[in-house]
């Protein structure tokens, strides 16, 4: 199996202090709960008694209004041409990001808010669009704007974005009561709210919450096999040759668990260039790092990772860990998939 371990008492006082610390949050528990699972993020969000959370698709809807029974904030946008009509479910808010959206729910009871265009620029209205949405915007049951935010500051810094569109907001005669806003930090919040007093500004926040605490989770591989091997011997799927003697390491945690799947990465400095680059030739020859640590030492890839085991090579002179024993093991938690999860 491949378990997830979570020392409860101190991962939920972390939770507990991010959401004393970050006033209005709302917490965020899309995909795959970031590891931990929709559920469970859930039933947490309503125990550190929030007022709403944040799913990324109405079909994650249902994954959490048995455990939580607030509020729910679909994040990804309602589109008339591609989504199906709206039930008026009264704890549902639903982001509108174009024009045809928001002329389509005209006079409908679903609470929404209209999401504004930023230098992120992913979805929403850009000035025109909205001033040309004035008389929509006017016949919907608003409950604010929101503000998807790049993580980094571009030409312009985030708050000054912010700033800008709550002028343009009140230019046009719109509420700028409630703003619902993403990757801010902690200054740049408390930048905002002295400036713009009587607005109310609510943070989305996953990552930082449920994941902010690494120390606090850890994830392990069972080992189900091992297997002595002597130079030369062939294995695995593409019969490939071991090129020492040591052993073959088979391992709970594959690609339909998420390991070793990876995303483009920004690199930006010369030294990550050239680690990439030193990487890609690894791989390139066949050889490929695995996530798995033996004996406190990651490990290599035996070849690549099977569905939901991996094979791992291990040098003849290291000491072996037997059947049944666990192997820590990094993972990626947006994208990983766990068989148990263990609050511990």
């Amino acid at each position: 199996m491949l378990t997830l371990y979570v020392e409860a008492q101190d991962w939920r006082a972390h939770l507990d202090k991010t959401v004393a610390d970050v006033a209005g949050l709302v917490p965020v528990a899309k995909g795959n709960g970031y590891g931990f699972g929709l559920q469970l993020l859930a039933a947490e969000t309503e125990r550190l008694g929030c007022e709403t959370i944040a799913v990324g698709q109405l079909d994650e809807v249902a994954s959490v209004t048995q455990d939580f029974r607030g509020d729910v904030l679909v994040l990804t946008p309602w589109q008339p041409a591609i989504d199906a009509p709206l039930d008026n479910d009264p704890r549902l808010i639903v982001t509108l990001a174009n024009r045809s959206a928001v002329r389509a729910v005209r006079g409908e009871s679903t609470r929404v808010i209209v999401e504004l265009l930023t230098s992120m620029r992913r979805f929403g209205l850009d000035e025109e669009q909205l001033a040309q949405s004035l008389s929509d915007i006017g016949q919907v049951n608003l409950a604010g704007f929101a503000l998807h935010l790049p993580i980094d500051d571009g030409e312009v810094a985030r708050t000054e974005e912010v700033s800008s569109w709550l002028t343009s907001l009140r230019r046009h005669g719109l509420s700028t009561h409630t703003i619902w806003v993403s990757h801010l930090n902690d200054a740049d919040l408390a930048l905002l709210r002295r400036r713009h007093p009587e607005t109310t500004f609510r943070p989305r926040i996953g990552t930082r919450l449920w994941l902010g605490a690494r120390n606090t989770y850890r994830a392990r591989g069972t080992v189900q096999a091992v297997h002595p091997t002597r130079r030369g011997s062939r294995f695995g799927y593409r019969q490939r040759k071991a090129h020492g003697d040591g052993q073959l390491i088979v391992v709970s945690g594959g690609t339909s668990h998420g390991i070793a799947l990876a995303a483009p990465r920004s690199v930006r400095s010369a030294t990550a260039r050239v680690k990439a680059a030193a990487i890609g030739g690894l791989e390139a020859s066949g050889r490929s790092l695995s996530p798995f640590y033996i004996n406190g030492k990651r490990r290599w890839f035996a070849e690549p990772p099977h569905m939901q085991v991996s094979m791992l090579w291990l040098p003849g002179d290291t000491q072996v860990p037997q059947v049944g024993d666990e192997l820590d093991v990094d993972v990626r938690m947006t994208t990983a998939t766990f068989d148990r999860l263990i609050l511990q």
